[in-house]
């Protein structure tokens, strides 16, 4: 066993959001004893630690859990900051449906795959829900890079069966969208130790957005989503993103709301037409324009929400109301939505999420306690998931996904820390958490184990 002492800070239990503050856990002289196979096994004071463990000494580092990030795109990891100077729908032709185009050639995939997971690690994101490319051949190097580096990664195939000109490489027909995601499903999902309550990897039903399938489409994959469900297959995609963007599906399909062309009511009139794609390893990015209705469904449903502010910021696509999406019950989590977000430290995203927030208009807009960032850069995105029994916090019995970060290694993060009352957690936390870069990142641990960018 091997015994991390540093200042520990995490949320525990198994709280809601609004729980978060009253679980909020800070032990300055703390220590985490992870036993041979990965799983914590003491999680508190230094001085209460059980004998037997060799002691890593990690002060003056905090020991957070690790980040998760809850909407990231693999075939985007060379487009952060392409400026196709537009909005969502021109960006995505003129710039995004091109590049993810060249993944089509197997080594640039596998060049792709490989940097991908080492600027996980180097932000510390232990676990990811991850958008992925069009190309099998591109999966298999993202699942095999995963599996080699040790990072949590549910991913799947993303899915066009029609689209502009600039996305016709990625395009494919209602058969052959339908066998790919079969073929993913067979040999990626928990690909890694056969049973999905252990495993590493997990497969995802990944149709880009409603605009980008056929009614066809969206029955088939309702049909197939509904035959793997029980295995713990996921289901992703995105949501009300752009006003135009939520015209033009309710145009397409003639539905009341966006939200039915997942939820099985695809049919003229929001008729049911199909198997719903909505339920609890389900996961929706952005909701920004989401209507109340829409909202109490994806809670009813235990859908949940990837909260993306740096990408909304970015591509000018407005706020998700924060006060309003999160009292409708529906569980949101943190997204870098890389490369639309350019950012991929989550606690960068966090940073944005106060920011934006807090600049709300009038009733709308509060202040994001520091809890509340820490809860959805961690233990939301874990529950969103589906993997808050395993991971997400530094409880005992859990899975020892977790980060050293040692203010040390950033300029004058030690001096505006120290600056901080030590009993006044909640400022320190959210001085550390919006104020960390990744240099301060200097460990980066899952289920006990030392991941490595080099190599």
């Amino acid at each position: 066993m091997y015994a991390y002492r540093g200042h520990l800070l995490h949320i525990s239990g198994a709280p809601r959001l609004a729980q978060a503050r009253e679980n909020l856990v800070s032990h300055a002289d703390g220590v985490l004893v992870v036993d041979g196979g990965g799983r914590i096994v003491y999680s508190g004071e230094f001085t209460g630690m059980p004998a037997g463990a060799e002691v890593v000494d990690c002060r003056p580092a905090f020991l957070l859990p690790g980040f998760v990030d809850t909407h990231i795109h693999f075939p985007q990891t060379y487009c952060t900051n392409a400026h196709g100077g537009g909005q969502l729908l021109d960006w995505l032709e003129r710039c995004i449906f091109p590049a993810e185009s060249q993944l089509a050639e197997p080594d640039h995939a596998r060049m792709a795959a490989r940097d991908f997971c080492r600027r996980r690690i180097d932000v510390g994101t232990t676990a990811a829900m991850v958008f992925g490319s069009a190309f099998p051949h591109a999966q298999d190097a993202l699942f095999e890079e995963s599996l080699r580096l040790g990072l949590r990664t549910i991913s799947g195939r993303g899915i066009q069966t029609v689209g502009p000109d600039s996305a016709s490489e990625l395009i494919t027909d209602e058969h052959s969208a339908i066998a790919l995601t079969e073929a993913e499903i067979a040999r990626w999902h928990a690909g890694d130790t056969g049973d999905p309550s252990t495993a590493l990897l997990h497969v995802a039903v990944v149709p880009r957005f409603a605009l980008s399938v056929t009614a066809e489409t969206l029955h088939a994959l309702g049909e197939l989503y509904d035959s793997v469900r029980s295995r713990g297959v996921y289901f992703h995609s995105h949501i009300s993103e752009n006003l135009d963007e939520v015209a033009a599906v309710r145009s397409a399909y003639g539905v009341r709301s966006y939200l039915d062309t997942y939820d099985g009511r695809f049919g003229p009139g929001s008729t049911p037409a199909g198997k719903s794609l909505l339920g609890p390893r389900s996961l929706l990015a952005h909701a920004v324009h989401c209507t109340d209705d829409e909202l109490a469904r994806l809670a009813e449903s235990e859908t949940s929400i990837s909260h993306c502010p740096t990408s909304q910021l970015f591509l000018g696509s407005g706020t998700m109301p924060w006060r309003r999406t999160t009292a409708s019950g529906v569980t949101v989590a943190l997204g870098t939505d890389v490369s639309a977000g350019d950012e991929w430290l989550i606690s960068r995203v966090a940073n944005d999420c106060y920011k934006v927030h807090i600049s709300e208009p009038g009733e709308a807009g509060l202040s994001v306690p520091a809890a509340d960032l820490l809860f959805s850069a961690t233990l939301a995105g874990a529950q969103a998931l589906g993997l808050a029994d395993r991971t997400g916090n530094l409880d005992v019995g859990k899975e020892a996904d977790f980060l050293v970060v040692d203010p040390q290694q950033q300029g004058l993060l030690p001096e505006v820390l120290a600056a901080i009352e030590p009993q006044d957690v909640e400022r320190l936390v959210f001085t550390l958490l919006t104020g960390m870069r990744e240099s301060a990142i200097t460990d980066v641990y899952v289920r006990g184990r030392r991941l490595s960018s080099v190599g």
